[in-house]
């Protein structure tokens, strides 16, 4: 039998859990490459790029070959694209929005923390119709660490008013996992999402979820 946890709250992170974008960081990403007049990369090649913010990704896109200036060059086109294109192809993962519905409804708080930037994660989380369910948004900009760091997930939790060790981490790679276990959060990983090229079920975590409708099922009801 699958083990039941008793939280308070619930943490998600964004791009592979709650949000199918990659390909919107595709055709970001591309635009990008086409620009610099580097090779462009296949939708392979950048799924297994993303998950530890913009700057990762460009650095990832560019090869080990771009030095410091290169990289930081070309966050700044890739941002410019990606203004364009952000919530274009997005969209909930099936489930999602009925997972969030049936926490509201049982007066689960929620937070979303993700290592995307701000100004790109709030507009998607407005066009994707699921920003009202967030109590908290702890980005990637909004500290000075970024996940597998557990600043992002104690800042959620404060804001929550929760103790980490009663908030549950729902992700998809490492990064959620390590910030989860270094906060003190259980935590469960998504299969569908995007976890760097790692295989999922090699992670440290307290289980696997292959659809958002099998997460209302792991968390045991909230006290009368």
């Amino acid at each position: 039998m699958s083990r039941l946890f008793a939280v308070d709250a619930v943490l998600f992170d964004l791009d592979g859990t709650l949000l199918d974008t990659i390909d919107d960081l595709v055709d970001a990403a591309n635009r990008m490459l086409a620009e610099l007049g580097r090779p462009l990369r296949t939708r392979a090649e950048i799924h297994r790029f993303v998950g530890k913010g913009i700057e990762n990704l460009v650095a990832r896109c560019l090869g080990e070959t771009a030095d410091a200036a290169a990289c930081e060059a070309a966050v700044a086109v890739f941002r410019r694209h990606y203004h364009a294109v952000n919530g274009v192809h997005a969209k909930a993962f099936d489930g999602v929005v009925e997972l969030l519905a049936a926490l509201a409804a049982r007066g689960v708080p929620m937070a979303c923390v993700t290592n995307k930037a701000t100004d790109f994660t709030l507009p998607l989380l407005a066009k994707c119709g699921v920003a009202d369910y967030f109590a908290a948004v702890v980005c990637g900009d909004t500290l000075p660490h970024k996940k597998p760091h557990p600043a992002m997930l104690e800042l959620a939790c404060r804001q929550l008013g929760v103790e980490p060790s009663r908030a549950l981490m729902v992700g998809d790679s490492a990064n959620d996992a390590l910030s989860a276990r270094a906060a003190g959060c259980p935590v469960l990983l998504m299969t569908y999402g995007y976890s760097e090229g790692a295989p999922v079920d090699t992670i440290d975590c307290d289980g696997l979820l292959s659809s958002a409708a099998d997460l209302l099922a792991r968390i045991a009801p909230q006290p009368a």
